[in-house]
C-alpha cells in the first residue's frame, strides 16, 4: 500500500489517467478501492466508469472526495472490529 497512490491524486490527474488504454485500472488503484468494504468497492468502481465517458470535472472532484471518505469509512470498521476481537481474545483468557 502506497498512501500517495490516493492521498495526492487531483482532479488534474484523474483527467490525465482518463486517457490511458487501462484508465478504469489504474484510476481504481489510485482510489484503492480494494481497500473498501465490496459494495463501495462496485459502486466506486461504477462512478470511475462514469467519469471516463463524460469527463466531468465536478465528477472527479466528487469521485475524490468519495473514495476517501469509503477508504476511511472501512478503515474505520476493521480498526473497531479488530479491537473488539482483541478484547473478547483478552477476556477468553
Amino acid at each position: 500500500m502506497n498512501p500517495q497512490d490516493s492521498s495526492e491524486i487531483t482532479v488534474q490527474t484523474l483527467l490525465a489517467l482518463r486517457q490511458e488504454s487501462d484508465a478504469l485500472r489504474v484510476i481504481t488503484e489510485k482510489l484503492r478501492v480494494k481497500e473498501m468494504g465490496p459494495a463501495d468497492h462496485i459502486r466506486t468502481k461504477h462512478e470511475v466508469k462514469t467519469f471516463l465517458e463524460t469527463g466531468d470535472v465536478k465528477a472527479a472532484e466528487t469521485l475524490i472526495k468519495q473514495a476517501h471518505q469509503r477508504t476511511a469509512a472501512h478503515q474505520a470498521i476493521t480498526n473497531r472490529m479488530t479491537e473488539q476481537q482483541q478484547r473478547g481474545q483478552q477476556m477468553g483468557l
